[in-house]
């Protein structure tokens, strides 16, 4: 059965997110979070999107963008594959990195937005506190 498409709408607002397969890290150095911020803001650019907040965490992200066409999936795609392949390479693996397709929440602006932006950034706090 066909898999239904993916709601995407111009203007809209999203928390993004994904983790490594099997949870495991998708960073293993510094080189790995530069490398993805780089496709990131590269993804982000060429989809026309506006990016609030990122964090990346060693096997997962979370991401606050507004589209502003309706091409969340183009941007992800973008992103994901090109990190992957590039993670692939250099650590000389193949298959998957992250675990299925990336989550996203459709945001209402205001009454989300700013306990979403305090979310992602405290997540790296509350990890650790665990």
């Amino acid at each position: 059965m066909p898999r239904p498409p993916r709601l995407q709408l111009e203007g809209a607002l999203y928390h993004v997110f994904g983790r490594g397969n099997r949870r495991q890290r998708i960073f293993l150095d510094e080189a790995d979070y530069r490398e993805f911020e780089d496709f990131l803001l590269d993804a982000v650019e060429r989809s026309g999107a506006v990016l609030f907040a990122w964090c990346l965490m060693p096997n997962h992200f979370h991401l606050l963008l507004q589209t502003l066409k309706a091409n969340l999936s183009e941007l992800m795609g973008r992103l994901l594959t090109g990190y992957a392949r590039y993670f692939n390479r250099r650590y000389r693996l193949v298959g998957h990195l992250f675990q299925n397709r990336y989550k996203s929440i459709l945001c209402e602006r205001e009454a989300y937005l700013l306990e979403l932006v305090r979310y992602i950034h405290l997540n790296p706090f509350r990890v650790k506190k665990t």
